[in-house]
Parts: C-alpha cells; sequence; structure tokens
C-alpha cells in the first residue's frame, strides 16, 4: 500500500497550495482577469443565474434580452460551464443552441467538457458534442476530460468518452495517464475493474509507465489488487 500512499500523498500536497484544487507543476501563465462586474449587462447576470440554476425557461429568456453567450462571473465561468458544473443539461443544451463554447475555461483551466470528467455526466457529454468541444483541451493538472473519469471510476462516462476518440494514452503534468491513475487512485474493486477494461479496449497502453517507471500492472500488484493485475496481464 506504500505506493498508494505516495501517491495519495502528491495530492494532499499539492492541494495545500490553495483552497481549490492545486495547480500543476508547471502552471500556464494565469488567463486574464474577469471584466469588472460593471460590465456585465442586467441580461448576461441573469443568464449566469440561469444557467447556475439551470432553468432552461430563464436561459431562453435572458438570450432573447441580449445576453453574452460568452458573459463570465467573477471566476471567469461561462454560462455553459455553470451549467455543466451543476449538470443542468437542458439549460446546456440552450446554451449548446444559442452557440456557447464548450472548450472556454475559467481561472482554474476547467471548461464544460472537462468537467464532465469529474461529474462524470453522461447526458451533458452528450449535450456537449454537438459543439464540437475539443477533446484535446487539458486542465490545470494538464490531463483531459478522460483522466478524472478514470481516477473516479465513472464507468458509463469513460464508455461514452472513449467513443469520442479521446486520446487514451495521453499523460497529465503528474506523468499518469487515464490507466494509471485509475489503477494508483482506486479501490481495485469492481467500478475500477470496468474502468480499466474499457481503457485497455479503446487502445491505453499498459506498458506507458509513471515517472518512476512503474507500469499500471506493477501498481496493481503492489497494491493487491489481483483483479486488475489480472485484467493487465490479458494484454
Amino acid at each position: 500500500m506504500l505506493t498508494r500512499r505516495l501517491a495519495l500523498g502528491m495530492f494532499a500536497a499539492l492541494a495545500l497550495v490553495s483552497c481549490a484544487p492545486a495547480e500543476p507543476p508547471s502552471a500556464p501563465p494565469a488567463p486574464a482577469a474577469a471584466p469588472p462586474p460593471q460590465e456585465r449587462t442586467v441580461s448576461d447576470r441573469q443568464l449566469l443565474q440561469a444557467a447556475s440554476s439551470g432553468d432552461p425557461g430563464e436561459v431562453r429568456a435572458a438570450l432573447a434580452a441580449g445576453a453574452n453567450v460568452e458573459a463570465r462571473d467573477e471566476h471567469r465561468r461561462t454560462p455553459l460551464l455553470l451549467a455543466a458544473l451543476g449538470d443542468h443539461v437542458d439549460a446546456a443544451r440552450e446554451l449548446v443552441r444559442a452557440g456557447a463554447d464548450p472548450d472556454a475555461q475559467d481561472d482554474r483551466r476547467d471548461s464544460a467538457f472537462l468537467v464532465t470528467g469529474v461529474t462524470g455526466s453522461v447526458k451533458m457529454l452528450e449535450a456537449l458534442l454537438p459543439a464540437d468541444p475539443d477533446f484535446s483541451l487539458t486542465n490545470r493538472y494538464g490531463g483531459t476530460a478522460l483522466i478524472p473519469a478514470g481516477e473516479r471510476g465513472h464507468v458509463d462516462d469513460v464508455r461514452a468518452a472513449v467513443r469520442t476518440g479521446i486520446d487514451v494514452n495521453h499523460v497529465n503534468d503528474l506523468g499518469w495517464t487515464a490507466l494509471l491513475e485509475a489503477v494508483v487512485l482506486g479501490d481495485g474493486g469492481l467500478r475500477y475493474q470496468q474502468v480499466v477494461q474499457l481503457l485497455l479496449d479503446a487502445g491505453a497502453d499498459p506498458t506507458i509507465p509513471d515517472r518512476d517507471g512503474v507500469t499500471a500492472l506493477d501498481h496493481a500488484d503492489r497494491e493487491g489488487h489481483p483483479e486488475l493485475a489480472r485484467i493487465l496481464r490479458s494484454r
């Protein structure tokens, strides 16, 4: 269990940097500051509130009143990102129809599509596909949406994400792929077994090691996850 404790310790140390989840070791330049509140019109504020609360009727009304579909709140979150964070699928669909950008990132580098890997919402993922999201876009850890989905054991979301053609072997700034995170940070139970199988079936390379040269199979053996090790050895 030493490897797992070290991995979790790394995440805990990163989290101490701020109240929000930590920045990656090589954080990009901070985005431009959000526009001051006075630059947001009344309809912009109504749209942000409607997206946050998930009211599609109010979203339509605010847009009809001239709200900017890319308005930003104090954390640079767009209406579509707020809808995605709250898993408000109907509101998100209205915003997508209005041309909202699924790749607009906030001051934590979250985007509407990226957060589906955190929430595990397949319905939201599917609602965003007509907006043609950039599947290679990365979060503050340098990872795609697939990596947090694997880490959190979101089986259905992983299944949906790999069908998009997302890079299953992307390595984040911590040196981990979705497969490595599922093995190292998961509990080895049924959900993670399914995630590992889905990733392998989609072309995940089990020989890609972490920064210490340790592969997913090595981690599975070290962590005492025999079923994960069996699945990985079958490749």
